[in-house]
């Protein structure tokens, strides 16, 4: 082929070579391509472009080859620079535009040319935008193919930023528009969709610019889209048509602000003074922040409208994140701290030098706790006899009740309020709670033994709270058959305790001063009585809401725009209409800071950002009320940010409802229809996009048909655990053991920053007796140390806590024989002040606390300090803990899973050979994620990882295996969607 001089041979061998790339496809072009093809073709083009006039036969097949092979061929762009070819087949099109035959191979071939952006540029310069559009045009049956060629090339040249410039400055953006109209209207039958999608991709390659945006716009493109799209839904095939619409109207909506005075938190805490580089003292600034999850790889990725297959199952690395040193991953046991220094931490092991010469003591607390539930009868292990029955009371008018919609606690002196004819409120001294007492007292209920509530039997919620009345009650308290409505309390967990809930809720202290307790965590609740699956997605819900919002701009007139709910004005009244939702989230774990009606029964809602920060928002915890039935109410919660969620592959938000608890049905439950996340047009700042620009926010999006007229209902990101929670199931747990056959101890390690002391819990089995030998084994149990919610937001990571606390407490054989066999120490929370003010991921000091543990702060990070501390101590002891565990929450996978540490999978995630690096490793590591994999049907071994990441250096589960020297580190992530393997998949 190279020798040959004769133009017939050369046509001939052209014609198989054709055919063959033809036949073999990419596997054959690819070949040609490794043997030097591309060249040889480029240079006999060179070759043949010198005759006068060229050989238009030889034209067409070296064309048409170059066109199927370069695809293959990564840098056939550069070479055809080199080469100067570009302007070869750019000047055969300027010469050719009536030679359809001809310039259609050519158009193929400036089309692989431009996918070099340094070839579209030079070719823009040539007028090759110019010559496109005297190919492309209005609609018309002939020359179809040449039409489609001309506007793939066209897209393809418009990526490049000045071409796309050239086009704006020429007015080419209203021609497309305009020759999109002209072929959607005339294309009935829907035979030329790629010519349709061609004009669509120049849009979207022209308006990648600002004034490419600004000038599609100007042309009405907007609306023009919608209402094309619109017309395209009922066909199916057109698909592509709607989704690249969608796209582009995506894109050049217009970006908006939040409408909020500052992005900051509502809240601000003032930090403590700290030194700084000397004797000088100042305020502590806060760092800027760039959101990562803990082991979460969020990459920003421009979002499709139909992202049906999950695309994050595999774990992806990005190698320049992978930690290459073998010094830094090796490693290195070293304390970190004086020893002397450390000894303050050997009153947390009290069980190392505990003798048990003295009968063992049982705890002040367990005895006043025993004695107060004594008449109960309760036990963590043991059910009540005879189910105790909660009437409801009937003596308070419906107007009274719907004005008791949650418990309050009150900051005014002692005063009473009248509501109505035979009921008050009294309002008792500053930390009292608000009590309602009966003037009129109720037949059916027993005499009161409530400081809470008058005229309502005290076991785990009084059915008096509740700011609705049940409808199956009517006036005579009864159901329409005739029996009374009750709840059965031995459902509820024998943990849960409504009255020591509010004792432990008085001494929480948040910034915002809560003076308003959450009906669910008051009064508890119990699972479904069925199995929830995960939602199936309907397709194109997606693409329907983003249509919904783009109908705002189209059609404005259309749009309220109302607050109806709003934390930054105290003093905003909330108007009293009667088809008007009623907001609240000023409660303990509460998260709700605006809320604007945006139509009739569509509410935008936004998140508070974490207190002393400007971003992480996720969680949301809040109250609704004032619904009507049979009405599909749309919530838009606009100011996420992380890049997907399990939102779109069968997630649900969580609702309780006080009707429904009224009902005897006291559950969280899965609800909501038309449920998707997707980017949207509120644009973030800079600062708060960790100095990012471009970046949107994101909306969960979600539909409610609300069962219960004037119901009260609360929703949540995720099943709420709050701090006052955690102290009355410690309290309760604490209360119902056998001091004879457990040891434990519940401790403060620490007070936070805001003066809420952090737990930490000893489990383990009391010696068999006060004899040596048994005293040493009791004393040289290893340890087991556990952590969790360092991350608000997180609020599985506590349930699964609750879990093990549990468990281990429990009569179980296994439950025993482990308590035997080891010494858990446990702090349930190390966030307490994140969970108690609604945060998604930080502390009070704005920071997230699992990227500060290789050097903590005890004045802003008491917690992990502190934690460190007890590890660092065990460390200076010879006790090093066999296993180490930080229980969290994932948002974007499914099932159960373990992140660990391994410095030769972490090499074999790079270019280093763990081979020649003389790696010697035990492969215990993998052991307890294994068992878990083989026992517990919800734990996915395939999403384990043991590499070990730069970004994540700071974080518990490296740094505990790094510096204090445990092999077995992880992180536990457990979903917060659902399972999709095992008995639990559904």
């Amino acid at each position: 082929f190279q020798n040959t001089r004769d133009p017939q041979t050369t046509l001939n061998i052209l014609n198989i070579l054709i055919e063959l790339v033809s036949v073999g496809g990419g596997r054959r072009a690819s070949v040609l391509v490794t043997k030097g093809g591309t060249q040889i073709l480029l240079q006999l083009l060179l070759n043949v472009s010198k005759d006068s006039p060229p050989n238009e036969e030889l034209m067409v097949l070296l064309h048409t080859l170059l066109a199927k092979i370069g695809p293959k061929d990564k840098k056939i762009g550069m070479k055809a620079r080199i080469n100067g070819a570009l302007n070869i087949s750019l000047n055969l099109v300027k010469q050719n535009l009536q030679n359809h035959r001809l310039i259609l191979p050519c158009l193929q071939v400036l089309r692989v040319y431009s996918s070099n952006s340094v070839n579209a540029v030079s070719l823009g310069k040539n007028g090759v935008v110019e010559l496109m559009f005297k190919i492309i045009g209005p609609f018309s049956k002939k020359n179809t193919s040449l039409m489609k060629v001309a506007l793939d090339t066209l897209a393809a040249l418009l990526k490049s930023k000045t071409n796309a410039r050239r086009a704006v400055d020429r007015g080419y953006v209203h021609a497309l528009v305009t020759i999109y109209v002209d072929w959607h209207r005339h294309d009935s039958r829907h035979r030329y969709m790629l010519i349709r999608k061609g004009i669509l991709q120049c849009i979207k390659s022209v308006t990648n610019i600002k004034l490419g945006r600004k000038a599609f716009i100007d042309a009405n493109g907007m609306k023009i889209l919608y209402n094309t799209s619109q017309e395209c839904l009922a066909v199916r095939t057109l698909d592509p048509l709607v989704n690249t619409s969608s796209l582009i109207m995506r894109k050049c909506f217009p970006k908006n602000r939040l409408p909020l005075p500052t992005i900051k938190s509502a809240f601000h805490f003032q930090l403590p003074v700290i030194p700084a580089n000397g004797p000088v003292a100042q305020l502590y600034s806060l760092p800027p922040e760039v959101d990562e999850s803990d082991d979460n790889d969020d990459v920003e990725a421009e979002s499709e409208i139909e992202a049906e297959n999950e695309d994050d199952k595999d774990q992806h690395f990005k190698n320049d994140d992978i930690e290459t040193d073998i010094n830094k991953l090796k490693p290195r046991q070293e304390l970190g701290r004086p020893i002397e220094e450390l000894k303050i931490y050997e009153q947390f092991f009290p069980e190392l030098l505990e003798n048990f010469q003295v009968k063992y003591m049982i705890p002040s607390t367990f005895l006043e706790l025993s004695k107060k539930d004594s008449n109960k009868g309760s036990s963590l292990h043991q059910q009540n006899d005879q189910k105790k029955l909660l009437p409801t009371c009937q003596c308070l008018s419906q107007e009274i009740v719907k004005g008791l919609d949650r418990i309050t606690l009150q900051n005014t002196a002692k005063n009473e309020q009248y509501f109505g004819a035979g009921c008050a409120i009294k309002k008792e001294s500053k930390t009292s709670l608000t009590t309602l007492a009966c003037s009129k007292p109720c037949e059916h209920v027993s005499p009161c033994r409530s400081s809470l509530f008058e005229g309502s039997p005290v076991q785990l919620g009084k059915l008096c709270c509740t700011g609705v009345d049940s409808e199956e009650d009517d006036d005579s308290g009864s159901n329409s058959s005739g029996e009374q409505v009750i709840l059965e309390v031995s459902d509820i967990s024998p943990v849960h305790d409504s009255d020591l809930y509010i004792e432990m809720v008085k001494n929480t202290k948040s910034v915002p001063e809560y003076s308003e307790v959450a009906y669910p965590d008051y009064f508890g609740h119990i699972p479904p009585p069925f199995k929830e699956p995960i939602l199936e997605r309907p397709y194109g819900v997606q693409r329907t809401k983003i249509s919904q919002d783009i109908e705002r701009l189209i059609h404005q007139n259309d749009i309220i725009d109302r607050v109806v709910y709003d934390l930054d004005n105290s003093s905003y009244l909330v108007p009293e209409e009667a088809d008007l939702l009623k907001f609240n989230s000023k409660f303990e774990s509460g998260n709700l800071r605006k809320v604007i009606q945006i139509r009739k029964n569509e509410y935008d809602l936004i998140l508070n950002s974490d207190i002393n920060s400007n971003h992480y928002h996720q969680w949301f915890y809040f109250e609704v009320s004032g619904m009507k039935t049979g009405i599909g109410y749309r919530f838009n919660i606009i100011n996420c940010e992380k890049s997907n969620s399990q939102f779109n592959y069968g997630m649900q938000p969580l609702m309780y409802s006080v009707q429904e608890a009224l009902n005897s049905r006291p559950c969280w439950t899965r609800v909501g229809t038309d449920i998707c996340y997707y980017k949207n047009h509120f644009s973030r700042s800079s600062i708060a996009a960790g100095g990012q620009k471009g970046k949107s926010y994101y909306t969960i999006t979600f539909t409610v048909t609300f069962q219960h007229k004037d119901d009260v209902c609360y929703f949540a990101y995720h099943y709420p655990y709050t701090y006052s929670t955690l102290k009355m199931h410690l309290q309760k747990l604490e209360s119902m053991h056998n001091p004879q056959q457990i040891y434990f101890r519940h401790d403060a390690l620490c007070e936070t920053l805001a003066g809420n002391s952090c737990p930490i819990v000893t489990i383990t089995a009391m010696p068999e007796s006060n004899s040596y030998e048994h005293i040493c084994q009791f004393r040289n149990r290893p340890y087991i140390f556990l952590t969790a919610r360092v991350h608000p937001g997180e609020t599985n990571a506590s349930w699964v806590m609750k879990g093990t606390l549990e468990y281990l407490m429990s009569n179980n054989p296994s439950a025993q024989s482990l308590r035997e066999s080891y010494i858990f120490k446990i702090i349930p929370m190390l966030n307490p002040d994140g969970v108690i003010n609604g945060n998604h991921r930080c502390s009070l000091s704005g920071e997230d606390l699992n990227r500060q543990w290789q050097n903590p702060n005890p004045d802003l990070h008491p917690t992990i300090y502190h934690a460190k501390g007890l590890l660092q101590y065990l460390s200076s002891i010879k006790r090093l803990p066999l296993v180490y565990c930080d229980y969290h929450g994932h948002s974007r996978k499914k099932n159960v899973f373990m992140y660990g540490c391994s410095i030769k999978e972490t090499m074999w995630h790079t270019n280093v050979s763990s081979s020649s690096c003389d790696l010697i490793e035990d492969p215990g590591y993998r052991t307890l994620p294994k068992i878990l994999s083989q026992t517990a049907p919800a734990f996915c071994m395939g999403s384990c990882s043991f590499v070990v990441e730069k970004s994540k250096e700071s974080t518990a589960r490296v740094v505990v295996w790094r510096e204090i020297g445990v092999q077995r580190s992880y992180t536990m992530e457990s979903t917060l969607c659902g399972c999709d393997q095992g008995k639990y998949k559904v």
